[in-house]
Order: C-alpha cells, then structure tokens, then sequence
C-alpha cells in the first residue's frame, strides 16, 4: 500500500497530463526549488511548464514509486512526442513538495535480453537485510566498480541471476564485463564522479552520481533491486546536463 506522499506524487505526475491543479496542491508556494534545468524555479515556473503542453499530453504513466524520509522517488514512462524513461525525486517539509530534481532518457528497443529502461518489477518487495545495507551495497557498488572501472571485484555486488535493463546490455555479470569492455575498446569514456543521492526502501535503491559522458556533463541515476545483499536487477538513466546558458533556472542539476 502507497504512503499519504507516494500518492501524492503519483496524483501529481498524472496532473501534468490532466491539468488538474488539485493534483499541483502539494507543491509549496513559496519554497518550491527546481534542478530540471529546462524549467523555471518555482511553483509557478512548474506550472507555466505544465500549462504549455497540449491537453492530455504528455501521457504520464509511474511504474515504481517509494518513500524514504523526506524524499519520494517515482519511476515513470513520459509519453510526448517521443517517448521517455523519467526519474523523479521529491523533497517534502512536512505535507509540501519543496524541491525537485530528475532525469531522463529517450526510451529505445528492448536490450539483447529483451528487457526495456522500464520494465521489470514494480512492487516493493523484501531485500531479505536492513535498508541500509542495501544501501551501502549499492553505493559501494557504484564506488568500487563504476566509478573506478574494476570489473574484477562486481562479483562482490552482483547476484548470479542479474537483470540488466540498460538499452545495451544483456542480463548477468558477463554482460557488465562485455559491456564494459566495448566501451574501452572503442574510446567511449564513462566517468562516475560524485555520488549526490543514495535513496531507498524494501528492496529498492537509488544512487543519483554527477559524472561525464564522452566528455559531457551527465546526471546518472542507477536503481537497483536488492536481494539478500546482492544486486539482482537494474534500471538506469543517463540524461546530459544542457550547457548554462540554456538553464532556465539557477540550482544546478544537483
């Protein structure tokens, strides 16, 4: 069963297809901040977004949405004129949404195992340990192995049975190590630099890292799903941090 602010968020990310403004009653008025940074700050800049977009579009639809402490992330399929992976993470005080941040990806066809950026389990299930070892496996995941690039020691993170949805990989570790090793090959550069966010609940993690991509300025969000201490699946989504001259706000992406 979703919390008060799980539903909250899911009844606000559907408004933006609806233009119901019930649904935007939980932002703040007056401290809402923004980090899409194709969006003005503020309530009012959000909903001067919303309200530029054509009735019932876009197609908003949340697969996966938790509640950890202050924050809610949501996982969504965003349909417009093409068709998106997003992830949302809310920041509440109290019953008011003050601050915002996201990520997305443009969705492609299915990965060699067949898996999209979107599909999978939904529910939140049991990790079978404490959210926060769960947590610190999926950081030090993202620590030992993406940022340093040390495939030899994932064996530590990852289960046997490991569901990739990234668009260009297929399940399982010699999927990762294939996978990386491409990218090597062929001078692709993926650089994880500085972890801002490790969000979670049940079997579910966030880690939110600012990081380079072939040179540029990226956002990844990495959700894994965690069983007994091992990683056993995984979303993600890589969106490009838009040069600063076009932001339309002042927070940064982070």
């Amino acid at each position: 069963m979703r919390t008060h602010r799980e539903t909250l968020i899911v009844n606000l990310l559907k408004s933006i297809e609806s233009k119901d403004v019930e649904g935007f009653s939980a932002i703040s008025q007056s401290q809402y901040r923004q980090h899409n940074l194709h969006v003005a700050d503020g309530k009012q800049g959000f909903l001067d977004f919303v309200f530029s977009t054509p009735d019932g579009m876009p197609k908003v639809s949340t697969r996966r949405v938790f509640e950890d402490g202050e924050y809610v992330v949501a996982h969504s399929e965003l349909v417009a004129d093409q068709t998106l992976a997003v992830f949302d993470i809310f920041k509440f005080d109290g019953e008011r949404i003050v601050e915002h941040w996201d990520a997305a990806q443009p969705m492609l066809e299915p990965n060699p195992s067949g898996r999209t950026l979107l599909d999978g389990q939904e529910d939140i299930g049991d990790a079978g340990v404490s959210l926060a070892d769960s947590k610190k496996v999926a950081r030090t995941f993202v620590e030992n192995v993406l940022m340093s690039g040390n495939l030899s020691v994932a064996e530590e993170y990852v289960g046997p049975e490991y569901l990739q949805h990234h668009p260009l990989v297929r399940d399982g570790l010699d999927g990762l190590r294939e996978a990386f090793a491409d990218w090597m090959s062929s001078g692709v550069e993926v650089c994880y630099e500085n972890i801002h966010f490790v969000l979670g609940k049940g079997d579910f993690v966030l880690v939110v890292t600012e990081g380079r991509f072939n040179g540029a300025p990226v956002a990844f969000y990495d959700m894994f799903r965690i069983s007994k201490g091992k990683i056993v699946e995984h979303w993600d989504v890589v969106e490009e941090v838009p040069p600063k001259e076009q932001w339309q706000n002042g927070n940064g992406k982070f």
